[in-house]
């Protein structure tokens, strides 16, 4: 950071509690290789024994992926952790403060979080912690359990930025297109480092959010998707799942219903947003230093 190289912040909770074991360390090996590749420094967040790290080692990364007892740590827990000496993967909330607290610019996730489905109270901390955040976030939209119009409604209360890369239609992480329009459409990563200049300068200080979506040949069956959502649905609400709890039983229970597709677009997704985040980095990296508003 201190030469001016393109560097990109990925968080961890996809490793430590969103993919399952033990291919979640291969994936996370996967992400950073891609950054590798492209000649992008990768900067996985963590915390290992209640230290926040941008960027961990080898074995650093391995010990989140195998490690049963790593905690997920959103922004509100990261001070209480640090306190407790835990070891934790972060969330988009956490990863994005602790990103910013280190100078980095530009972050690569899978979906963000999002206001939940017929609980208008009940909303990841994902959105209030990027009206507060000055990043650039890639990612697939919002997963498509969520109550996709109210997300987008909350993002625009909340001063989020939002452009569409290569899309004027908002994704929905398994899907391409949520059936929701956006208001800004953007064809290259140079425009949006030109959007994050332009911010700068006029001192923003919350998010933007690059919606990537996968190429429709990519995507998730919709079809297959609608039924296997019903379905989970209807099982939460049987068993009289709640809070905090509803968003993993519904992702393993789509999981379960499409028989394992659902996590392979799931990684397809997350290494699109990467490589993206990656050539975002790099044409960021290569503005003077005084256009960059930093």
């Amino acid at each position: 950071m201190r030469d001016g190289r393109p560097v990109v912040a990925l968080e961890s909770t996809i490793i430590t509690h969103g993919l399952p074991r033990p291919g979640n360390l291969d994936a996370a090996r996967s992400f950073e290789a891609i950054l590798a590749g492209e000649g992008v420094t990768p900067a996985t967040i963590a915390l290992i024994d209640g230290v926040p790290k941008a960027g961990l080692t080898p074995a650093e990364l391995e010990r989140i992926a195998t490690d049963e007892s790593v905690v997920k740590v959103s922004s509100r827990d990261v001070g209480i952790a640090m306190a407790r000496k835990a070891t934790g993967g972060t969330t988009v909330a956490a990863t994005s403060v602790l990103a910013a607290k280190a100078g980095l610019r530009v972050f690569a996730t899978g979906g963000l979080g999002g206001v939940h489905r017929g609980a208008a109270f009940d909303e990841s901390a994902d959105l209030t912690t990027l009206s507060r955040t000055p990043i650039t976030v890639v990612s697939a939209g919002v997963k498509a359990i969520l109550d996709i119009p109210a997300t987008l409604e909350r993002l625009e209360t909340l001063s989020v930025a939002v452009v569409g890369y290569r899309t004027n239609r908002f994704p929905a992480f398994w899907l391409s297109d949520s059936g929701y329009d956006l208001d800004w459409r953007v064809d290259s990563p140079a425009e949006i480092a030109d959007i994050m200049a332009a911010r700068d300068a006029l001192g923003e200080q919350s998010a933007l959010l690059v919606a990537n979506p996968l190429p429709l040949d990519q995507q998730l069956d919709p079809t297959l998707l609608a039924g296997a959502l019903t379905d989970a649905l209807e099982a939460a609400e049987a068993r009289g799942i709640r809070g905090k709890e509803v968003s993993p039983f519904l992702l393993d229970h789509i999981l379960q219903v499409t028989g394992g597709q659902s996590l392979e677009v799931n990684l397809r997704l997350a290494r699109s947003n990467v490589l993206l985040a990656s050539q975002i980095s790099i044409n960021w990296s290569e503005r003077p230093v005084v256009s960059r508003g930093r």
